[in-house]
């Protein structure tokens, strides 16, 4: 079958290791990448109305932009979420979904990695004062024999947690499916969600976004953690309760917070995190090395091409009920 295939990745380019991928497979690519269609005045509506798969970066795929592509048969996500693809509509249209699980694990630990220390070290505001001719030297926290929590122990709260225990920080972690063998291996506790919550000096949250996880880190659960407590987010910003984040910092109940992920994207204007030093915001760069990029996008090209090669079942489907439009 020789298809089109839509590339709306931002960090793909023509000519590229993908496009070679996909051209050598006989395929024709085009390229709609969100710079693209601003430049040319498209919808993202428009860019699906004749192409057979896509090769989806993070942009919105609702309903009404799946039920534009009637020819689309596959979407191969480049990254380790899905939530940004109608995963139903795509089923009820009889479109396969993949995705690329555990090809950022490595880079998002380091970015919570390094997070925790900024949130223990307080580098980024001494770095500021610095640069304006201040030399302020102000108390840390050592984050050995400090408590992290880990909310979500899947793939990167696994490479976070062993992380953790190599700086000798006490791992205590939550999630549903708890990986018991794993935790034992590691010196990890096991605890409830109220009680990790409770018992976290530092708090990392790696959970999918889903109804069962939207807001689960609610204004009770702020109110709750220790005083002084630190949060880090680099999973999905629904899952966290922006405004009473922002009231905890701002009222000195938590120390602070590092977001990689907003429940908007790209920060609101008028975010309640705006202005708040404490809060450490950056533009979803968790999978944003050159690494993680090249796992993420040659896993999702090679899913695309062995699916359209024939194979209605290629490696890490979300939704195998897509072939008779069931719920997966």
């Amino acid at each position: 079958m020789t298809a089109r295939v839509l590339i709306t990745t931002a960090y793909l380019e023509p000519g590229g290791e993908v496009d070679r991928i996909l051209t050598g497979a006989g395929h024709t690519t085009v390229f709609a990448r969100a710079a693209d269609r601003r430049e040319h005045g498209r919808r993202l509506e428009d860019a699906v109305s004749d192409v057979d798969a896509i090769l989806a970066g993070t942009d919105l795929f609702t309903a009404e932009v799946i039920a534009a592509a009637p020819r689309l048969a596959v979407f191969g996500r480049c990254g380790v979420g899905y939530d940004n693809i109608d995963v139903g509509a795509a089923t009820r249209h009889g479109v396969a979904v993949t995705y690329t699980p555990g090809v950022n694990r490595a880079s998002v630990a380091e970015l919570v990695l390094g997070q925790l220390v900024n949130g223990a070290r307080l580098l980024p505001q001494n770095i500021a004062a610095v640069r304006g001719g201040r030399w302020d030297q102000p108390g840390g926290t050592e984050l050995a024999g400090s408590v992290l929590g880990i909310v979500g122990l899947g793939s990167i709260g696994k490479a976070v947690a062993k992380v953790a225990r190599a700086l000798g920080m006490t791992v205590i972690a939550h999630d549903p499916y708890f990986d018991t063998a794993f935790a034992e291996r590691h010196g990890i506790e096991h605890g409830t969600l109220d009680h990790v919550l409770a018992a976290a000096d530092f708090l990392t949250l790696h959970l999918f976004l889903d109804d069962t996880t939207r807001n689960l880190i609610d204004r009770d659960r702020i109110a709750a953690m220790k005083p002084g407590a630190f949060i880090v987010n680099t999973a999905r910003g629904g899952v966290l309760d922006e405004a009473a984040l922002a009231d905890a910092v701002r009222e000195g109940r938590l120390g602070g917070a590092a977001l990689d992920v907003l429940e908007t994207e790209p920060m609101a204007a008028d975010s309640p995190l705006r202005g708040l030093d404490r809060v450490f915001v950056t533009a979803h760069i968790g999978a944003a090395t050159r690494q993680a990029r090249a796992r993420s996008s040659l896993m999702a090209a090679r899913q695309v091409v062995d699916f359209l090669g024939g194979n209605p079942e290629p490696g890490n489907l979300v939704n195998p009920g897509y072939r008779t439009g069931a719920a997966s």
